[in-house]
């Protein structure tokens, strides 16, 4: 497994401000190989769902992402949703779209979010409403993931996008997404740099199903130097069913599934896929691990947020295996 050998990003140093310091921050700075996971907020206003996935997830992850209604569907708020998955001992990343607000609405969002005590917000630009359940909302887009990002370390530098000064500013770790496959491959990895000169400190993929192009993207990244600036976390997960793959090979913008993941998951019995989706997603983890300048990995497991332990024990990652190598024992830490 690759080990880095420096301290991670030279500008994770958090500033002097408000906000609870990021434990994801302390575990990139530290070297070791970081877990992310997804959890999804409910369509409802039922908090235990929230306590409920944060259960499985607590003590297995480093923090885990709540999502901004994804797929431009309603769900429960990601703020309030990063609340409660703090309050049940799980470190939020509060997801943050562009499409539903303009930069007042950010900015106000962004310093709330600050206020409550959530260490970590995750900026992107958010698909369009005509792909959710809401087609014919109308969408904002103000700003785009890129600008979102500078105006986020532009509050924790301590000031507002119209120039005036906070008092208290806030001090999360900022994160962006990239989707390496997606179209024109050639101009992925300077996007991502264009987000890191904005003020992303880490970046979570899309999934990664191809390892050997995922590995020529990171090439193209370290020889551009965004290594040494933000931490790059690889998107993980397990392909549970054949209908998942269908839906992931045609019908998902920007995901590439090679044709031998196909044939592997179409080659086993219908009963034994998902087992097959799981020891799949393992190997992944396990090779992405060893590409240099990888820091960790995102598991994305939709619904699936059970299994996320079982993944990352086997794949012998994550906070709980750290634990572990440090006392001795063999990655298998209660």
């Amino acid at each position: 497994m690759n080990t880095p050998t420096s301290a991670g990003p030279a500008d994770l140093a958090p500033a002097d401000v408000s906000t609870p310091v990021s434990g994801l921050r302390a575990a990139i700075a530290s070297g070791r190989f970081v877990v992310t996971a997804e959890l999804g907020p409910p369509r409802d206003a039922n908090p235990d769902a929230i306590t409920r996935k944060a259960g499985f997830l607590r003590g297995w992850v480093d923090a885990a992402n709540v999502t901004d209604c994804q797929g431009a569907k309603v769900k429960l708020s990601s703020m309030a949703g990063s609340v409660l998955a703090r309050a049940a001992g799980v470190e939020p990343v509060m997801q943050l779209t562009c499409r539903d607000r303009n930069r007042i609405g950010l900015q106000s969002d962004l310093l709330g979010a600050a206020a409550l005590g959530i260490p970590n917000v995750l900026l992107l630009t958010g698909d369009h409403p005509r792909y959710g359940d809401h087609p014919e909302a109308k969408p904002v887009f103000d700003l785009d993931g890129v600008q979102l990002a500078w105006a986020a370390r532009t509050l924790r530098d301590g000031t507002l996008m119209s120039g005036e000064r906070l008092a208290h500013p806030p001090r999360w770790l900022i994160g962006t997404v990239e989707n390496p496959y997606a179209p024109p491959t050639a101009f992925r990895a300077r996007r991502l740099a264009k987000k890191v000169a904005a003020g992303a400190e880490f970046v979570q993929t899309q999934y990664v199903f191809d390892v050997e192009r995922f590995a020529a993207w990171m090439a193209e990244v370290r020889a551009l130097g965004i290594t040494q600036r933000c931490a790059v976390i690889a998107g993980v997960g397990p392909i549970r069913s054949l209908r998942v793959l269908e839906m992931l090979s045609t019908g998902v913008p920007g995901i590439y599934v090679p044709d031998e993941v196909g044939r592997r998951l179409r080659g086993v019995p219908a009963d034994k896929v998902e087992a097959e989706g799981i020891s799949l997603c393992v190997e992944t983890i396990q090779q992405v691990a060893e590409i240099p300048g990888v820091r960790g990995v995102h598991v994305m497991a939709f619904g699936f947020e059970r299994g996320v332990p079982d993944i990352i024990e086997r794949a012998g990652v994550g906070p709980r295996a750290a634990l572990a190598r440090a006392q001795g024992g063999s990655g298998h830490a209660d």
